[in-house]
């Protein structure tokens, strides 16, 4: 890794990201990145969890069925991803070369397909358990948070996702970022933004509410509103992906998927409490 590269611009100096995506290399696309770890890194943690409140009473299935669980959940994070990420962003590439799905070795996942992978993963293994779907929705919502935060990283580490040029003292050169007038210029690291955002300060978010009520899918909902709000403000730093449409002239294709997310989040935390204050009447 190259932890000292600097670029001159107008007087001021900039960081350059230039840091290896690969923990080990065996050859040409193969060996281990610091993407995957990530990827493993939320899984394990996320059963560790899971396994604690499961010692503690908080989920309908027993300690011995956490692993199976978390594999359920892992397995529907990744498939989601990557075919969401086929049909919203290279849905022309793949129409024509249908095997590149199963590329994931040339990257591509998309957080909105991985969100519903997962949900879709969790509804299937509660119905197989005979258990409710939405009490272990609303644990998965409470731990997905910190997977989200690695991968931004792991994004940050490739020199991928970058930010709009900007000139603040924090900014970053993406040697990957496409050029501004033959130039490269410092971008927003807003892959960093993002794991603040959408990772560690959805987390607090969610473990306070997951930790504070017993009602079903208020941890869910809660997730739905705050992950599409912060993704929504954060693409605002973020450039619009490479051959992909702005909306309007100012709304990326990611701020596009994520209203549809805080929509269904705001109408189910007001039936939620409807259904609570008409309990509370009767």
């Amino acid at each position: 890794m190259c932890l000292t590269a600097a670029y001159s611009i107008v007087g001021q100096h900039y960081w350059v990201d230039r840091l290896n995506p690969w923990v080990v290399r065996f050859g040409n696309g193969f060996g281990i990145r610091w993407y995957g770890l990530a990827y493993l890194a939320g899984f394990l943690l996320a059963g560790s969890i899971f396994s604690r409140w499961a010692r503690k009473g908080r989920l309908p299935i027993g300690e011995e069925e956490v692993t199976t669980f978390t594999l359920y959940a892992a397995m529907g994070v990744m498939i989601g991803g990557r075919l969401g990420y086929c049909l919203f962003y290279n849905l022309h590439e793949v129409m024509h070369h249908p095997l590149e799905i199963l590329a994931l070795w040339d990257g591509g996942m998309a957080s909105h397909g991985g969100i519903a992978g997962l949900v879709l993963a969790i509804w299937l293994f509660a119905r197989r358990r005979g258990v409710s779907a939405l009490v272990l929705l609303d644990a998965a919502a409470a731990v997905g948070p910190l997977g989200i935060a690695l991968g931004r990283i792991a994004n940050f580490v490739n020199g991928e996702l970058w930010g709009r040029p900007a000139n603040v003292p924090w900014a970053v050169i993406f040697p990957q970022a496409p050029l501004v007038n033959d130039v490269e210029v410092p971008r927003h690291p807003s892959q960093i933004y993002a794991a603040g955002i959408e990772g560690m300060l959805l987390f607090l978010i969610a473990q306070w509410v997951f930790g504070r009520s017993s009602r079903s899918g208020l941890t869910t909902a809660t997730v739905l509103v705050a992950y599409g709000t912060g993704r929504f403000i954060d693409e605002f730093w973020r450039q619009p992906d490479v051959g992909q449409p702005v909306y309007w002239g100012w709304m990326s294709k990611g701020q596009l998927l994520t209203v549809p997310m805080i929509v269904l989040g705001v109408l189910w935390l007001v039936q939620l409490r409807s259904s609570a204050a008409t309990r509370t009447q009767v």
